[in-house]
């Protein structure tokens, strides 16, 4: 029953992950996109995970890249959660800053040397970073930093930039063909 639960989850989220077409979405979007993944990972955990949201409502209609928070949640299960026998939490927070949205990804575990990589553990994060860096030249924030007294936290600033302006796939023939 267990393992038919976990093929179901991961079905619902590959499924999912293929209908994805957009670049950008809403953080509504992608926060329904990550409990996907969120579910397969407490399926595998159970009791060892416990993951806290923190999310202003207002910046849930914010556009953010999609699959964007993925990554960095995968990170944290690789050095977190799952090198612990005890398992650990993670919080995800967002919120509108001025004109930018702030978003969060932190963990209970260990942290990095700093000292030894600015991407951080595995390729994720300087996947990310690449990423974010495709999409918007310099106008983001990217910040990998310990916690006190454990924990790392990874941190992104976007510019805001609201759900109405931005078109949905499949509008394109619509839009194009209204001067016409």
């Amino acid at each position: 029953a267990r393992a038919q639960e976990m093929i179901q989850l991961l079905s619902s989220f590959l499924r999912h992950s293929l209908d994805q077409q957009s670049v950008s979405v809403t953080l509504e979007e992608e926060l329904e996109s990550l409990m996907l993944y969120l579910d397969i990972e407490k399926a595998r955990f159970e009791d060892r995970l416990i993951v806290d949201f923190d999310i202003d409502p207002e910046a849930l209609q914010a556009i953010v890249p999609s699959f964007i928070l993925q990554p960095i949640i995968e990170n944290a299960m690789n050095y977190a959660i799952a090198d612990s026998e005890e398992g650990g939490a993670i919080t995800i927070s967002a919120r509108l800053q001025n004109e930018y949205l702030r978003l969060e990804v932190a963990d209970s575990g260990p942290g990095i040397n700093l000292d030894d990589s600015t991407e951080g553990r595995g390729i994720g994060l300087g996947n990310t970073r690449k990423r974010l860096e495709t999409l918007y030249g310099t106008r983001y924030d990217f910040k990998i930093a310990n916690r006190e007294p454990s924990g790392l936290k990874v941190s992104i600033s976007l510019p805001w930039e609201a759900s109405h302006d931005v078109e949905k796939p499949g509008n394109e023939a619509v839009l194009s063909g209204v001067g016409a």
